[in-house]
């Protein structure tokens, strides 16, 4: 597969974390309260990114969880094509009850990782609010889902991939348009 285009580069990956983590910290006035919880894979490395930019502007740090959505998905079957699935197990080191969760993912399309991402919060506990951040919001919705934090909204058409690749498992940071 050859990129069709390029979308973020390093650079625009740092300033577009960078916006969210202040309008996080905006929003929430302060972060009291507030916990980080990527879902696995890359979501776990833009919370952890955004937790550093956080405690540089905040001067405190934030809590940072990782969450494994893999026996809440809906097309489970469909991606594991009758193999056992890979669950790697949930990580979120602080009670999230009563909390403001900022659940983060790479990338939001249809809306289903993100229903699957609730229902295990729901399952760890019940945070008095849950909001999402995405690195790229690409459209074509099937639930009604929306992001509270977008770095960038990419408009695709549905015969079109969003490749996410990030410096801690991909060795480079870009964001590109690839065709199926």
């Amino acid at each position: 597969m050859n990129p069709k285009a390029l979308v973020l580069d390093e650079q625009a990956i740092s300033r577009a974390l960078t916006r969210i983590a202040h309008q996080i910290i905006e929003k929430n006035k302060g972060i009291e309260e507030c916990v980080l919880v990527g879902i696995r894979t890359r979501g776990i490395y833009l919370a952890k990114r955004l937790a550093s930019r956080i405690e540089e502007i905040e001067g405190n740090p934030i809590s940072v969880g990782e969450i494994d959505i893999t026996l809440y998905r809906d097309d489970l079957t469909k991606k594991t094509e009758n193999l056992e699935p890979l669950v790697k197990g949930s990580d979120i080191p602080v009670d999230i009850n009563e909390k403001k969760v900022i659940l983060i993912d790479d990338v939001l399309y249809t809306g289903r990782t993100v229903r699957a991402g609730l229902d295990a919060l729901m399952d760890v506990g019940r945070p008095a609010q849950i909001q999402l951040a995405v690195l790229v919001d690409r459209g074509h919705r099937e639930l009604p889902v929306r992001a509270d934090y977008v770095g960038k909204n990419v408009p695709t058409s549905s015969d079109e991939k969003i490749v996410v690749q990030l410096a801690e498992i991909d060795k480079i940071d870009q964001v590109s348009i690839f065709d199926k």
